[in-house]
């Protein structure tokens, strides 16, 4: 069995589903237009240069959807996943996929957006396992806007990775061949962890590095 892991935005999909999310808040009168749709914007853009505050972007991401009832929000979430997730949703990465996990590896995705954003767009591509930012929540299973444990982003992914290897009674060195697939510099970590690196529609840092490097190169979006 080998271990194959997955970013997800801009890996399998062709846009970040955090920004997408918070685009809809607005979309749908739940969040203001100007003010919010700027600081989105503002945050999207620290991830992109690698300097994002993850803690003050999990509080702001999820400032607006945990205010309200638990059901609310995840009828918004239903009709997000449907609206707009469902056309980010390409054949072939949906075929790259299946490819792994029919040749029966382990299969995760691995994300730096939150569990709630994800957990849906996971289980539309067939995959299991998830490891995305956790989220903490308040004696009464209300989520605080903080984020619980080691956050699966740049070098914390490894651990989180290891960490969930180990629930399983599983190792690093226990598999021949690990796969990682990522768009993002974000994740140079983790790429250089595993055996084989994949760039994935890499950002034009990414694909440089991994040109000089002779990592492969793959692009599902064009």
């Amino acid at each position: 069995m080998d271990l194959t892991l997955f970013d997800l935005d801009g890996t399998l999909i062709p846009q970040d589903s955090d920004h997408a999310f918070g685009a809809y808040m607005v979309e749908i009168g739940w969040a203001d237009a100007g003010v919010w749709s700027a600081r989105n914007d503002e945050f999207y853009a620290q991830y992109q240069r690698g300097d994002l505050n993850l803690d003050e972007y999990v509080d702001f991401a999820t400032s607006v959807w945990r205010a309200k009832p638990p059901a609310e929000a995840e009828a918004a979430r239903a009709r997000f996943m449907e609206r707009i997730v469902g056309p980010m949703l390409r054949d072939n990465a949906r075929a790259l996929v299946r490819r792994h996990v029919e040749a029966g590896d382990l299969v995760a995705v691995v994300t730096a957006t939150n569990e709630f954003v994800t957990e849906p767009i996971a289980k539309a591509f067939g995959i299991d396992h998830l490891i995305a930012v956790q989220l903490e929540k308040d004696e009464a299973g209300r989520y605080t806007g903080r984020v619980r444990g080691v956050p699966s982003f740049q070098a914390g992914k490894i651990v989180r990775v290891r960490d969930w290897l180990a629930e399983q009674g599983r190792r690093w060195e226990d598999f021949e061949r690990v796969h990682f697939y990522s768009d993002s510099m974000n994740d140079l970590p983790l790429l250089e962890q595993v055996s084989h690196p994949v760039a994935t529609n890499p950002t034009a840092a990414l694909e440089t590095l991994a040109r000089e490097r002779g990592w492969p190169i793959l692009k599902l979006f064009e």
